[in-house]
């Protein structure tokens, strides 16, 4: 269906543009990272239920994971003296079947508390996939083959009802966060999310479809540019798209359109080379500046503001 083809699509271009240096097309599997600092969200494991074990491989030198059936939430943050005050829940892309841990998570982590802003990996869970990767390989390569097709349209308004794991997920985290946010020096009133590609859909729809979780602002990264029902309290939205995407450019900036039309800040940044899944920029383009002028906007907005945090008590926001 044209749905599936869409996101899946998205999993392997997330995996195609990574650094030019690693250049290395093929799935190896690998140990699963050391991660002391993952915090089980207890969503339960959903829709996937029927995984089979969470497995992790390498793609173009960069760590994936697959068959997620347990949310976790990994802390990465900034030096307390630095810290703002600002958080910002990570979600990875890889179409709803892998997440690109490694080259939109853990690396734009890692950029955001290097800011002073507090960052949280999301390992949502996943739609389950063959347990050996030969079969998974060639399940996503089939699927693959559709990418771009004018067909294969998806809007966050029609996503929302089929990713209610990662809505569950996502929502999980906000609210992990401001229970904790006095012991993480964060402002609860100050926690937003940064997604890519699928990432950026599952931001996107926890915005739209759960607007009591109340998040600051919101960033879809190269993610579907599709019209949307915005309401009227709606968060700033940061978005960004390369011009030369293969799977949501061309196809309209309704996105766009939507959010100015309900009267909500909102700023777009348009690159002309980038393709998809560059996460924190494609070398020899200037999609590179999209996190300088990210963290910019931040600051412009408020957001990053330094204030004092004081007391685990002020993380105790409903």
């Amino acid at each position: 269906m044209a749905v599936a083809r869409v996101l899946i699509g998205g999993a392997m271009l997330a995996a195609i543009a990574v650094p030019a240096a690693a250049q290395d097309a093929r799935m190896t599997p690998m140990p699963a990272p050391a991660a002391p600092d993952a915090i089980p969200l207890g969503t339960g494991p959903g829709n996937s239920a029927s995984a089979p074990a969470e497995s992790w491989f390498r793609q173009y030198g960069v760590a994936m994971t697959r068959n997620v059936s347990v949310a976790t939430l990994t802390p990465v943050l900034p030096d307390p003296a630095r810290a703002t005050g600002a958080a910002a829940i990570v979600a990875p892309g890889g179409g709803f079947l892998m997440l690109s841990m490694e080259n939109e998570g853990w690396r734009v982590a890692r950029a955001l508390a290097d800011r002073g802003i507090a960052a949280f990996v999301l390992k949502y869970r996943l739609k389950p996939t063959p347990a050996d990767l030969p079969g998974f390989e060639r399940a996503v390569n089939a699927m693959f083959a559709s990418v771009g097709q004018p067909r294969a349209r998806l809007g966050p308004d029609a996503a929302a009802a089929g990713l209610a794991d990662q809505i569950a997920d996502a929502r999980a985290a906000v609210r992990l966060v401001r229970t904790r946010a006095g012991e993480w020096h964060v402002d609860p009133n100050r926690i937003g999310m940064i997604g890519f590609s699928a990432g950026a859909m599952t931001t996107m729809v926890t915005a739209l479809s759960a607007p009591d979780t109340k998040l600051a602002f919101i960033a879809p990264i190269y993610g579907s540019m599709e019209a949307v029902t915005v309401p009227r309290d709606a968060p700033p939205l940061f978005a960004v798209l390369a011009a030369d995407d293969p799977l949501f450019a061309r196809k309209g900036l309704g996105l766009i359109d939507a959010w100015q039309r309900a009267g909500r800040p909102v700023e777009f940044h348009l690159y002309q080379g980038g393709g998809h899944g560059f996460g924190l920029g494609k070398p020899g383009t200037t999609s590179p500046g999209w996190f300088d002028a990210f963290t910019r906007w931040l600051s412009v907005g408020g957001i990053t503001t330094p204030m004092s945090i004081t007391g685990p008590s002020s993380g105790a926001a409903g």
